[in-house]
């Protein structure tokens, strides 16, 4: 078994690298970003409290998380059940503990919720959010791979 080259045989054996992760990680966090932010744009500039605007923040979250990938997997030639598959078995964890982590400290930050688009707080939080949701996300999902779940599942159609 050769070590050097990083995917396949370690991403379904015991052990992924980190480099691994922190790609799908990052794949994740984009797509999540993306919802989450036009999400928080939208619900705050309407000026829709704080549970329809985390609502739809999560769930474009998700949408977007979801499309990378879908759209990844696609492209590689798969048909649109099973890359909605893929999308599903590669990204929910994933986007889910994001999601959780990102949205509670936005919730638990003193003010965060209550703030404006054109406040420090208000992009601080989010921003603080995504970052402390990467490191914590970004082992789970090594964890993951590791074990040829999550992200692991795409590589078979890259």
């Amino acid at each position: 078994m050769d070590h050097t080259h990083g995917h396949d045989e370690r991403q379904h054996g015991t052990a992924a690298s980190w480099g691994t992760a922190v790609k799908a990680t990052l794949h994740c966090l984009t797509g999540c970003a993306i919802g989450e932010i036009l999400g928080m744009v939208i619900g705050t500039a309407l000026d829709w409290g704080n549970l329809p605007t985390m609502v739809l923040a999560i769930g474009l979250a998700f949408l977007f998380g979801y499309s990378f990938t879908l759209f990844a997997v696609l492209r590689a030639g798969l048909g649109l059940k099973p890359a909605i598959r893929v999308a599903l078995a590669a990204d929910t964890v994933s986007i889910t503990v994001m999601e959780l982590v990102d949205n509670a400290i936005i919730a638990l930050t003193p003010g965060a919720m209550d703030a404006h688009l054109t406040d420090t707080l208000f992009w601080s939080a989010l921003l603080g959010g995504f970052a402390v949701a990467f490191l914590i996300t970004a082992p789970v999902n090594k964890w993951m791979i590791g074990r040829g779940k999550g992200h692991a599942v795409v590589h078979a159609h890259h």
